[in-house]
């Protein structure tokens, strides 16, 4: 009964709702009161609403401007709107027409000395453009208004990105505003053939979304699968990259990352120079890279700033630790509880006596530690910056002593549990570390049941699914399965940068050659 009569509530609410949405007019009047009054019933006369009624020059013509408080540069309207409307007109001998549609033609054209300016006739576009930051300029007697782009609200400056830090390379990163970000990408790919199309995104935050590519270099279709995924996005709001990353991606159910997402512009210049896209959200300083490979998730942009020695050694290292990440608690869980006789015997017998007095089994001691060690980490994130940095360290020392000393675990649990977050802070991508840090829970329960055959099952199944997962068509697990030797030189390996003269053979760009033959009559 209560059921039906709060739908049947609901259901009235909702018929209001739209019937006061129908009886608002969508059209724009030739009276500039009339338009006023109309755009303040859709916006509910907000209290950041501004508006302003003046004559053009010396004329009896009136208009009017409007736009919202804190998206708009008011010094831009006074000076460069009002003024130029009022004086501008009757300066220069600038008469003004009697026509209303002449004199916004000769407002665009001649008077206004703001570069953004374009006519609008549809009030929806009014509307977006008004809450988006422009001003609308509505003149008495015709029914287009003028659109003065007049953004400036305050914004974050250029700062080095927070998640992914580098010894050696750039020290700027994406900010949250969106032309910042467009700059930033444009600044190092000085290219007549970089695209930059830009659309709205969220039926109601209508946040701004730019997608980069080079054309010539990338494949169109990937292009089309990009586009054609995003114009797919229904939802109300659109407030980080991560709600399109979660839309646009092959499997949600896989752990693993398969849309790349950075805060440094030269990662994602390089990106798009290999035959990728990349996606830019106003509102974040995450831009979306697509598609995305395994071997992707160990690349870091470090790796070609340094000499190719050292690059390797470094991207072999993460290899490593990506092999600890998910497999080292439960290897220790498998060697003490079913294995015993592959520990050498000296090791075998430190082990046991560190572990005398422990009334867990190996599995439960190593997920209780775990789940500590996790526990630790998010409430580092959560607190304010020196407060979490001093609990995430002091709280693992005090605790780990502490459970030692009490005899909860042994100390080469936490040797093994220290190794294992360390490892996988060395991944560079953050949502690879997240989705070995899954997988480690599932490997240390397989263990803890089969021992090392459980291991050897669940590396197994990580395999078939890394190799049945796709990326906008392109096999996650490219270049190995599929096979392109000709990119194992930047696999596990990075070879001498004038070695790597092809761009990515699986991604089948266009223009596949990125070193050319130099000046050859030196």
């Amino acid at each position: 009964m209560l059921r039906h009569v709060f739908n049947k509530r609901l259901k009235y609410q909702k018929q209001n709702v739209e019937d006061k949405q129908s009886d608002i007019p969508s059209t724009i009047y030739t009276d500039i009161h009339a338009n006023l009054d109309n755009i303040k019933r859709i916006l509910n006369a907000p209290s950041d609403f501004i508006q302003r009624i003046f004559t053009i020059g010396d004329s009896e013509k009136k208009c009017a401007i409007v736009c919202i408080d804190g998206l708009v540069d008011k010094d831009l309207i006074n000076d460069q709107l009002i003024k130029n409307i009022q004086l501008g007109m009757q300066t220069a001998k600038k008469e003004v027409p009697a026509s209303s549609d002449e004199i916004m033609k000769k407002l665009k054209n001649e008077v206004l000395s703001t570069y953004e300016l374009k006519i609008a006739d549809i009030l929806d576009d009014v509307l977006l453009a008004i809450l988006s930051g422009d001003t609308a300029l509505f003149i008495n007697g015709t029914d287009k208004v003028l659109l003065v782009g007049s953004k400036g609200w305050d914004s974050r400056g250029i700062d080095e990105p927070q998640t992914e830090s580098l010894v050696r390379g750039p020290r700027e990163g994406f900010t949250e505003n969106i032309r910042t970000n467009t700059m930033l990408v444009r600044r190092q790919v000085r290219d007549p053939n970089l695209r930059l199309e830009s659309s709205k995104v969220g039926r109601r935050s209508k946040r701004d979304l730019v997608v980069c590519y080079v054309e010539g270099i990338v494949h169109p279709d990937i292009v089309a699968e990009v586009n054609r995924r995003l114009k797919t996005i229904d939802i109300d709001e659109v407030a980080e990259s991560g709600t399109i990353e979660q839309w646009i991606e092959d499997s949600s159910l896989s752990p693993f990352p398969q849309v790349l997402h950075t805060e440094r512009p030269d990662k994602v210049t390089s990106a798009i120079l290999q035959g990728k896209v990349a996606i830019l959200l106003d509102g974040t300083p995450f831009a979306l890279i697509a598609p995305t490979t395994f071997v992707s998730l160990f690349q870091s942009q470090e790796d070609y700033y340094e000499r190719w020695l050292i690059g390797s050694l470094l991207r072999m290292l993460r290899y490593v630790a990506a092999f600890f990440a998910v497999f080292l608690p439960a290897l220790y869980i498998a060697l003490v509880s079913f294995h015993q006789g592959m520990i050498p015997s000296k090791l075998a017998f430190s082990i046991a006596g560190a572990r005398e007095g422990v009334p867990f089994p190996a599995i439960i001691e190593a997920l209780m530690m775990e789940a500590t060690l996790e526990l630790l980490r998010e409430a580092g994130i959560r607190l304010p910056k020196p407060i979490g940095q001093t609990i995430g360290i002091v709280g693992g020392l005090v605790i780990g002593e502490a459970a030692v000393q009490a005899g909860l675990v042994s100390p080469v649990m936490i040797v093994a549990v220290a190794v294992t977050a360390i490892s996988s802070f060395a991944i560079p991508s953050y949502g690879a570390g997240i989705a070995f840090r899954i997988l480690r829970f599932g490997t240390m329960l397989a263990a803890g049941i089969f021992g090392l055959y459980g291991i050897i099952l669940t590396y197994i199944m990580i395999n078939i699914h890394i190799a049945r997962l796709k990326s906008f068509g392109i096999p996650y697990s490219t270049p190995f399965a599929p096979a392109f030797y000709r990119d194992w030189k930047d696999v596990a390996i990075r070879a001498p940068i004038t070695a790597i003269s092809k761009r990515p053979q699986y991604m089948q760009t266009l223009d596949d050659t990125r070193i050319g033959k130099g000046d050859e009559s030196s």
